[in-house]
């Protein structure tokens, strides 16, 4: 076995035995992300490496504390991606790296999330230690592999709270043959009502982000749009899209850097307008209307995510207007002076849900070890 998880498995066993809290944590690009940091860091970066990876099998293995560019730049090789674009967030701290098991971990899909799917629709399998120090596995490398409850798939967006991930096994994807952006002017209800019309047509939609630079004056509402697939069926949407609505096509060399930007939060929609200000993450229905709110937002996946700069205290207005539409509304970026991490980031009013995470974590993790209170404030 690797000395690094003997090493790993030695001190979680030690601190079960001992009750000590544990702050699970790889390259720490994910470290604003969540509630309280709490316990001893135990650094995963030393399990690292690309364990298997058969480009004609889609399927990779990874060891968890792998750089996320390095298993990406490994995949480009070969033509094949990640097509659920997790983000980096090279920019939380100055030497943020993300990596595989915290790519896993944090459950979080960029632009194409709408279209291509979430992090845990592409986990096969995945390798663990529980609380108790026992290093299982669940799941494998075939897409068809899953008997009984898919615990591998459970780990994405965890945060941590149930076990220590050493070894993910995910289902890759070749590069799309062609890719098109698209700009339109749009104010976001008519934004909204286009993609919704295009989405019920047999169209390459990959991905989407309305956007207005409040902080700017005078600067337009601009509609974003990118396509991927063949390359007729490409063209053939961009000349029917543009026809329907007056726009223009971008160069793809400057449209890339643009939705790496947006997949990354680098965007200057996302530096922080005001010392107070947080940003809030709303998850709603596609279908959703433009919420009334009078804080800069940008939206993306085709509606279904809405990102807001407002202050702390807007908390029971946003949660309103997200239930209202049947969403959820959370802090996903707070200001260091209005911290809200002691109140829980998470919108989480569902008692049911709460009880079923509760028992889940104590089946994993009975002792409460791993990151307590980083995805529930009180456990």
């Amino acid at each position: 076995m690797d000395p690094h998880l003997n090493a790993l498995i030695d001190r979680i066993r030690h601190a079960s035995q001992t009750r000590t809290p544990l702050r699970l944590r790889g390259g720490g690009s994910k470290d604003f992300h969540g509630n309280s940091l709490v316990g001893e860091v135990l650094d995963t970066r030393g399990l690292c490496g690309i364990r298997a990876y058969e480009p004609s099998e889609l399927v990779v293995t990874v060891a968890a504390g792998t750089p996320l560019a390095e298993l990406e730049a490994t995949l480009h090789a070969q033509g094949q991606y990640l097509p659920f674009e997790p983000p980096h967030f090279a920019w939380s701290s100055p030497d943020a790296q993300a990596t595989v098991g915290g790519m896993v971990a944090a459950g979080l899909a960029g632009p194409a999330r709408a279209t291509a799917g979430s992090v845990r629709d592409y986990v096969l399998g995945v390798q663990m230690v529980n609380g108790l120090g026992e290093h299982l596995t669940f799941g494998g490398q075939v897409i068809k592999n899953v008997a009984g409850y898919d615990v591998s798939r459970l780990m994405a967006g965890s945060l941590g709270t149930l076990g220590l991930i050493t070894e993910v096994s995910l289902k890759v994807l070749p590069l799309p043959a062609a890719e098109a952006s698209l700009v339109f002017q749009a104010d976001q209800a008519s934004a909204l009502e286009q993609l919704h019309r295009w989405g019920a047509q047999p169209l390459p939609l990959n991905a989407s982000c309305w956007v207005r630079d409040d902080t700017a004056p005078g600067q337009p509402e601009l509609l974003f749009v990118r396509l991927r697939g063949a390359s007729a069926a490409v063209d053939a949407a961009c000349t029917q899209m543009l026809a329907e609505l007056p726009g223009q096509r971008m160069d793809n060399a400057v449209a890339g850097p643009d939705w790496e930007h947006l997949r990354n939060q680098s965007l200057p929609f996302f530096t922080r307008p005001s010392p107070d200000a947080v940003l809030w993450r709303l998850s709603l229905p596609q279908t959703a209307p433009v919420l009334d709110l009078p804080w800069p937002q940008l939206v993306e996946w085709q509606g279904g995510l809405r990102w807001c700069w407002a202050p702390p205290d807007a908390a029971g207005r946003l949660q309103a207007a997200a239930r209202q539409c049947n969403g959820s509304a959370s802090v996903f970026v707070a200001d260091s002076a209005h911290s809200t991490r002691a109140k829980g980031q998470f919108d989480t009013e569902n008692s049911a849900a709460v009880a079923i995470a509760r028992r889940v974590k104590s089946a994993f993790d009975p002792h409460g070890i791993f990151n307590p209170h980083r995805l529930y404030a009180d456990f």
